[in-house]
């Protein structure tokens, strides 16, 4: 399985990452998508990167800290996207759950990074918190090569106007929640060639974990409850989320 999104640069894995990474790969684990959130994390994802085979990045300003970015992280981002192991932009987004007062800035931000994925032509990894119009407007002002909504928080009808755009629905653990209803529901009528998995750790662990550290190991977690959901057997769901992400990514 390949977790398209996982913070596993955060501090919460530095003890015995050697260690971390030999659990990632008992527990099927094949890739790790790390995504940059602000400039201080660029350099540290993709010395792991480097470091680690299993290990792939991506780069960019996440919403919350809109106010980091200038020309010069513009133009280190740019640099950045030549490595071979940094494979999207992301996250990048809009949240107006945590970042009431800077919607504007968020706009501004969001499409010169998107101008930057349309411009080199690699996947946009989207954060969308209570945003859902906004994101989706203008993200219909570019042409993108793969758009990867991180962490579905839309509606079923959301994700139908996502999946008619060829977009592409990442769902995490928050699935295996019992009042996850809606989320429950997209899992459910979103074709199985336009879903991706994906943890979000440190964050959203799955149950039986919920509340705990979260882990790319749980991965299994998530894909069992869409096997539930869509009454399949869990292979196939491991098998074509592993092929979509090896596509859209080009791992």
């Amino acid at each position: 399985m390949i977790d398209t999104h996982s913070h596993i640069n955060f501090e919460d894995y530095k003890n015995n990452f050697n260690g971390f990474i030999k659990e990632l790969n008992e527990n099927e684990i094949k890739n790790v998508i790390i995504p940059g959130v602000e400039p201080s994390t660029f350099n540290e994802i993709i010395s792991l990167c480097d470091e680690y085979d299993m290990l792939y990045g991506a780069i960019g300003i996440h919403p919350s800290e809109a106010k980091t970015y200038n020309d010069n992280v513009e133009k280190e981002i740019y640099n950045l996207c030549n490595h071979k192991k940094i494979i999207a932009i992301g996250e990048i987004g809009l949240d107006y759950y945590w970042e009431t007062e800077t919607k504007e800035l968020q706009k501004e931000v969001f499409r010169k990074q998107l101008q930057i994925a349309q411009n080199l032509q690699i996947p946009v990894l989207i954060h969308d918190r209570e945003a859902h119009e906004d994101t989706f407007e203008i993200l219909n002002e570019f042409k993108l090569k793969n758009v990867i909504f991180h962490c579905f928080s839309g509606t079923p009808d959301f994700a139908k106007k996502c999946i008619e755009k060829n977009y592409y629905i990442a769902i995490g653990g928050v699935v295996t929640f019992k009042n996850a209803k809606d989320l429950k529901e997209v899992a459910k009528i979103t074709p199985l060639d336009k879903l991706l998995l994906e943890t979000d750790a440190p964050y959203l662990a799955p149950v039986p974990y919920r509340g705990k550290l979260n882990s790319p190991a749980y991965l299994k977690y998530i894909a069992q409850e869409i096997a539930n959901l869509k009454n399949i057997e869990i292979d196939e769901v491991k098998k074509q989320t592993t092929l979509n992400a090896k596509r859209i990514f080009n791992i």
